[in-house]
């Protein structure tokens, strides 16, 4: 069976000996969010604050957003529209190879979403 998500991102944080503070000095998000995020107590996070800690925890994007239920099956997705909002108010602030990630997961979901159709 899978981890949760939160267990997966506290693992990789301690893994870069990382207190919650230096993540929220990171990210900008807070150390009480990023706690809650941990602990389960949120357990779908948006999209942005997923692709934050997939980059300082150099994590697999596409795999945190499966253990968000972020990605998956049809019926387990958050609406396309969101994701796709959420890039275009982000990629402006993606380095060259971040924006061709994003590139990527979203041209996953229009696949995963053309053969859930």
């Amino acid at each position: 069976m899978a981890k949760p998500l939160g267990a997966v991102l506290a693992k990789a944080r301690a893994e870069k000996h990382l207190s919650l503070r230096d993540v929220e000095k990171l990210t900008g998000i807070s150390n009480g969010h990023l706690s809650q995020i941990e602990s389960g107590t949120i357990a779908k996070p948006a999209v942005g604050i997923i692709w934050h800690l997939a980059n300082v925890y150099e994590l697999d994007f596409t795999k945190l957003m499966e253990l968000a239920e972020r990605a998956g099956p049809a019926e387990r997705r958050s609406p396309v529209r969101s994701l796709v909002g959420t890039a275009l108010h982000t990629i402006d602030d993606l380095s060259p190879d971040e924006e061709q990630e994003l590139l990527a997961f979203m041209e996953y979901l229009r696949r995963k979403r053309k053969d859930g159709d």
